[in-house]
């Protein structure tokens, strides 16, 4: 029976590592099409955005089959239950790539009058907590987690920049207003993406430092 239950868990962890690569790709492609102004590849990463729902879903399914098929002893149920909980905020991640691309596909037909250095640094100081926290979870890495943790504090810094920037940019040019509102919501959805990578990495503490505790 425990032999079933660890190929289960087995099937758990290959699938998170599995979503966890998808959510990276989208994020990245989001970035991409967004500095780029790439329609199509905005587009695409809208439709893919089904395949991460698909995805959680699985993951969902497999810890309700755990739970209910299975006795699981403490360290266990730890495990699942963050299972449970990073799987929501990755496909969170994941939407928030697709409105990212959605934006993209709306403003594609106007410059960026931003100064890009600090909403692309941003961009990628968020892809850096996202790959550490998958990371972390897939190297059961607790110093790995909370160094995810302690960068959420970088990706903050980038954001009050880039939304000084633009309120500099609306003071001067009326005109551009309203695309700077959507670039604002841009800026909102990484720092999203950071406070998401942050819960994932507390999640993986709170399944691995317990169980370095039994020991």
């Amino acid at each position: 029976m425990r032999s079933k239950f660890d190929e289960q868990l087995k099937t758990l962890n290959e699938e998170m590592i599995q979503m966890g690569n998808m959510i990276e790709k989208a994020i990245q492609d989001a970035i991409d099409a967004f500095f780029s102004q790439n329609v199509e590849k905005a587009k695409k990463i809208m439709k893919d955005d089904e395949l991460v729902d698909q995805a959680q879903k699985r993951i969902e399914n497999i810890c309700f089959q755990l739970l209910i098929q299975q006795q699981p002893v403490a360290r266990d149920l730890r495990a699942i239950t963050a299972a449970m909980k990073m799987v929501t905020d990755m496909e969170r991640i994941g939407d928030q790539a697709a409105d990212i691309s959605e934006l993209t596909t709306m403003i594609s037909d106007c410059p960026y009058l931003i100064k890009e250095d600090n909403i692309k640094k941003m961009a990628s100081e968020t892809v850096v907590m996202l790959l550490g926290a998958i990371e972390a979870y897939v190297e059961h890495d607790v110093a790995k987690a909370q160094s995810v943790i302690e960068h959420d504090d970088v990706v903050d810094e980038f954001f009050v920049k880039v939304k000084q920037d633009l309120i500099e940019v609306m003071q001067n040019n009326t005109d551009y207003a309203e695309h700077a509102a959507d670039l604002l919501m841009v800026n909102k959805y990484l720092e999203r993406i950071g406070d998401h990578a942050t819960n994932i990495a507390e999640w993986v503490i709170f399944s691995l430092e317990d169980h370095k505790n039994e020991k």
